[in-house]
């Protein structure tokens, strides 16, 4: 079977697209396509289906895993209004449910975020035999911020693994996201479950760091994030007493190419 694809860029997540696809093994479509070796390869696949004012969605990480994705939806969305399935304004029904859309301008999305929930401050660990603080929160999916110094050189594969998997988030599991300041940035390097690898950028990861970095005093909103791939993603959101609310997330959204493969 041939399958029609296109290759997209948010802030340095990468993904594979199909539109409107007709097999139902979407999660098996996901492991193949985001096979970096024997595929087109991927941090995640997006299957979108027109809808009236927008369009819905569905996320699958590399491994096949259904999830939601702050830059892959973003990336949907510049994908959707470059073919005029709705304007600028869009509404999206995703895995973490309905939420709004606005291109900014050219390469440039903006999306309301899921609202963080079950944050918990402080939480002390040892993992491959250091101690660390992490401080877990769901961002439309589960994740622990950790302060890291000398980010660019830190172990993010080594350590992240260990405490994406820690007993403190079991059974699910968590993405980990190491964070450090850098004047009024936050630098992030996130460990993303259902990838069990580093990406080189993480929309919901930018805003668990931004909203932990808020609660500890590290930066105000709006709150600049800039991943490995060294594009910055902007969070913006109001503090509403000890909770953030009105999330949105913007960033660059590309297309890099397009193309058939046989799957």
């Amino acid at each position: 079977m041939i399958v029609r694809f296109w290759k997209l860029s948010g802030a340095g997540n990468d993904f594979v697209l199909v539109a409107e696809p007709r097999r139902r093994a979407l999660a098996a479509l996901a492991r193949r396509l985001c096979d970096r070796r024997q595929g087109v390869g991927a941090d995640g696949l997006l299957a979108v289906w027109r809808r009236r004012g927008g369009l819905r969605l569905r996320y699958f990480n590399a491994d096949g895993s259904e999830a939601f994705c702050g830059n892959g939806s973003r990336c949907a969305v510049w994908w959707a209004f470059r073919r005029r399935w709705a304007g600028r304004r869009m509404r999206l029904w995703t895995y973490a449910g309905e939420m709004m859309a606005h291109v900014v301008r050219r390469e440039c999305v903006s999306l309301e975020m899921p609202e963080p929930r079950h944050l918990r401050l402080g939480l002390r660990m040892r993992a491959c035999g250091r101690a660390f603080v992490a401080h877990a929160l769901d961002t439309g999916v589960p994740h622990a911020v950790v302060a890291a110094r000398g980010l660019a050189g830190f172990a993010v594969e080594r350590f992240g693994r260990a405490i994406r998997r820690h007993s403190c988030f079991s059974p699910e599991g968590v993405n980990v996201d190491f964070v450090e300041r850098e004047g009024e940035v936050l630098r992030l390097r996130t460990y993303e479950r259902g990838v069990e690898g580093e990406t080189w950028a993480c929309g919901t990861g930018a805003v668990a760091a931004a909203v932990v970095g808020w609660r500890l005093g590290w930066a105000q909103p709006p709150v600049s994030v800039r991943g490995r791939g060294g594009e910055t993603l902007r969070v913006s959101f109001l503090a509403a007493g000890d909770s953030a609310r009105e999330v949105r997330l913007e960033g660059p959204a590309r297309e890099v190419f397009q193309g058939e493969v046989l799957a």
